[in-house]
Parts: C-alpha cells; sequence; structure tokens
C-alpha cells in the first residue's frame, strides 16, 4: 500500500471516528438549547420576518426603534432589506441588522416612498407583541 496509502486510511479512520463523536454529542447539544426562552428565539428571528412582512407590503416602510447594547437605534426596513439609520449597516447582508439581543422599543408603519422630513404614518408605536401576532396571522 505504500505510505500515502497509510495515510489515507488513517485519515478515513480520524474522520469517521471525529464524526461519530461530533453527531454522537448533537443530540444532547440540542437539548441544551431547547429550553432558551421563546421570547429570546424570536428575537432571533425578528430581522428576517420583518423583511419578509415588508416583501409582502412593498407599499410600507417599517421604522424599527430597537435598544442594541444599551443604546437606541432604528432601523428602516422596506421590500426585505434592513439599514440602519443610526450606526453603519454592514454591505454584507447576511450580516444582520438587528442583532440577536436587540430589543425592539416600537414599530412605525410608514407609507413608501419614505421622506424622513415627512413621513405619512400608517400606524405608529406597536409593540413587538403585537406586530408578532399580526406576523403569525400573516403565516410568517
Amino acid at each position: 500500500m505504500g505510505i500515502q496509502g497509510d495515510a489515507k486510511k488513517n485519515y478515513r479512520y480520524i474522520i469517521s471516528r471525529f464524526s461519530n463523536v461530533v453527531f454522537s454529542s448533537l443530540p444532547s447539544l440540542f437539548s441544551l438549547l431547547l429550553p432558551l426562552n421563546t421570547q429570546h428565539s424570536q428575537i432571533f428571528m425578528i430581522g428576517k420576518r420583518l423583511e419578509q412582512y415588508t416583501i409582502k407590503h412593498p407599499q410600507q416602510v417599517l421604522l424599527v426603534t430597537v435598544e442594541i447594547n444599551d443604546e437606541e437605534d432604528q432601523i428602516a426596513i422596506f421590500k426585505g432589506f434592513s439599514s440602519s439609520l443610526v450606526r453603519p449597516t454592514n454591505f454584507d447582508p447576511d450580516v444582520p441588522v438587528l442583532p440577536d439581543d436587540a430589543k425592539v422599543l416600537s414599530i412605525d408603519i410608514v407609507a413608501s416612498p419614505y421622506n424622513p422630513d415627512a413621513p405619512r404614518y400608517l400606524e405608529q408605536n406597536l409593540s413587538w407583541d403585537i406586530m408578532q401576532v399580526r406576523l403569525s396571522n400573516l403565516g410568517m
């Protein structure tokens, strides 16, 4: 077989042992994650759910006031895209604008096109609880 053949054989053995350890540990890892409170797990999906809402309602802009790391931020969400109005927004769309630990303070629904000097409010000061019910009713 030679040195290369033995190396391949050892490599396959190591990989198979490693994958057995990793995959056999997954159920216990998932059981640690399951007890997370539902509010936190919903927070993880806030950005995506609100972006989906604006895709289905392209005539609306969501202005979401949040608290991130003890600082207030306002995020505009329109046609599936989020952008901070206070801090720089990452160019990578896979990096969420709303982090996991963000606390939603209020949500305003504004008619598009959004004019920051003269916004046309459709609804103001919605709580996350109210918006969450609305999203659930829409299947989001």
